[in-house]
Parts: structure tokens; C-alpha cells; sequence
């Protein structure tokens, strides 16, 4: 993977990320981790589930390509390239009905435990 690290950030180019994930394999590939943030890759594919629950963490879901749908709880919407999704710490969530496969950019914030553990008072 293309990377360009220069002191205090980093150049990842989509493309070089989108050819470590399998075409017909869920999966998520992280691409970046710092203490209150982490980047991965995550692929859904068509006419599968994902098995995604509850996290300790943030997230936040950019799709770039495919359509299905996202629940979170008891809620389900729609999703399709260009939909941003913001799903609280916690909250059970899954993307199902997958019509085209899913490839979407995942950020994952600090879980709030952690940051209350290594905050300074």
C-alpha cells in the first residue's frame, strides 16, 4: 500500500486500500490507528450480512460504492454511495440487504472508557 508518512500526517490513496480487500469476503481492513482514532475499509457483499453490534466507539460510515440498508436499534434506512452515517457508541447496528456490494470508509472514535481512563484532571 501506497503511504506517505511525514511527521505529523499521513497520505493514504483509496485505491491501494480498496485492492487488500477481497471482492466476495466481508471484511474490514484498518489502515490507520492513533490513540483517538482509527481509519479502516469496510466491504460488504452483495446478498450478505454484516455481522457489525454494538461498539465501544464512535463511528462513522462514509459509503462509496453499493446500495443496501443500515439498522441501528429499531431504525433502518437506506444506504447508497455519497450516505453519511454518524452511530453512537453502544448501539446495535448492521447493514442487511445488501443489493450491491457495500464498500464504505469507517472511522472509529475512542471508546468513551478509555478516554475518561488516560484524560488528565
Amino acid at each position: 500500500m501506497h503511504r506517505v508518512q511525514t511527521g505529523d500526517w499521513e497520505i493514504f490513496h483509496l485505491a491501494d486500500i480498496e485492492q487488500l480487500i477481497p471482492d466476495d469476503v466481508l471484511s474490514m481492513r484498518e489502515f490507520l490507528r492513533t490513540p483517538s482514532l482509527s481509519c479502516s475499509l469496510y466491504h460488504v457483499p452483495a446478498g450478505s450480512k454484516d455481522m457489525a453490534s454494538a461498539h465501544e466507539e464512535d463511528e462513522v460510515y462514509l459509503i462509496l460504492k453499493g446500495r443496501g440498508r443500515l439498522r441501528v436499534e429499531e431504525d433502518e434506512q437506506p444506504v447508497k454511495p455519497g450516505t453519511l452515517m454518524y452511530v453512537r457508541a453502544s448501539c446495535d447496528h448492521a447493514f442487511f440487504e445488501v443489493e450491491e456490494s457495500i464498500t464504505a470508509l469507517a472511522f472509529f472514535g475512542t471508546a468513551t472508557h478509555r478516554r475518561e481512563r488516560n484524560s488528565v484532571s
